[in-house]
């Protein structure tokens, strides 16, 4: 049976990267998928993230969400909860590159990346949680948070400030959610990834980047999407049950260096 059969997910960001390619295999080990996101367009112009997923015979709907938005959030885990009955695992992926060192970072740049990258996941988590605590268990567990960090939230990110900040913040609020919310049954857990293949919101690493991040990684390549769509597979199903509040690296062994 696949993995995740008969499970119900919300994924922000699911139009593109790292997004799509949860979405994607989440769909394929057999969940019912609700891609959230401002636009259902891929940046690359190619078939949408709904449309390779229905093709394949999966099931999954698209609904156009601000991830800074209460509204728009609560609505999306409602929308999954009268369909289905229940929310199962919600992915909170959203986020934006904004500003650069503290001195050259205006207050809206760092407003818009706290906004999408931090409150995003607060927002999201509280949504799914409030659903979760409602619902009966599957064995063990009543819901799985899964909220997509970075590297660069234990590190220094170079030159971005603000998004550095986001991600840790994120970090933490993945063990509080976590240790808070254990006896309820709430499974809460992070993913870092290191230098993933793939553009944010429509930059495109410089040369110089790539090249950091290749002589920072140990593995002979650097990530695609499906590695951390492989890792969030992990923690979404049963078998990453006894596991909460962690922050798990997919890096290649960036940080290990």
């Amino acid at each position: 049976m696949a993995r995740l059969q008969n499970h119900t997910a919300i994924i922000t960001s699911a139009s593109n990267g790292i997004g799509r390619a949860i979405a994607l295999r989440f769909a394929s080990e057999g969940a019912y998928v609700l891609l959230a996101d401002t636009t259902e367009t891929p940046r690359t112009g190619d078939a949408t993230t709904l449309d390779l997923i229905r093709q394949a015979g999966w099931a999954a709907d698209f609904r156009q969400t601000d991830v800074a938005s209460w509204a728009n959030l609560s609505a999306c885990v409602a929308d999954v909860a009268a369909r289905h009955g229940r929310l199962d695992i919600m992915v909170n992926n959203a986020a934006i590159g904004k500003g650069g060192r503290l001195t050259d970072t205006t207050e809206d740049e760092w407003d818009d990346t706290m906004a999408v990258n931090l409150k995003g996941v607060f927002l999201g988590c509280k949504a799914a949680a409030q659903q979760m605590l409602g619902q009966e268990p599957r064995g063990e567990v009543r819901g799985r948070l899964i909220n997509i960090s970075s590297q660069h939230g234990m590190i220094s990110s170079p030159n971005h400030l603000a998004y550095g900040v986001s991600k840790a913040g994120v970090v933490y609020m993945t063990r509080q959610i976590a240790a808070d919310y254990a006896a309820d049954g709430i499974v809460c857990n992070a993913i870092a990834p290191g230098k993933i293949l793939t553009d944010m919101g429509g930059h495109v690493p410089t040369p110089d980047q790539l090249a950091y991040a290749t002589s920072r990684t140990p593995w002979p390549r650097l990530g695609q999407p499906e590695d951390v769509a492989s890792a969030a597979l992990f923690l979404a199903s049963p078998d990453a049950t006894y596991i909460t509040g962690e922050n798990l690296m997919v890096d290649g062994g960036w940080m290990a260096s």
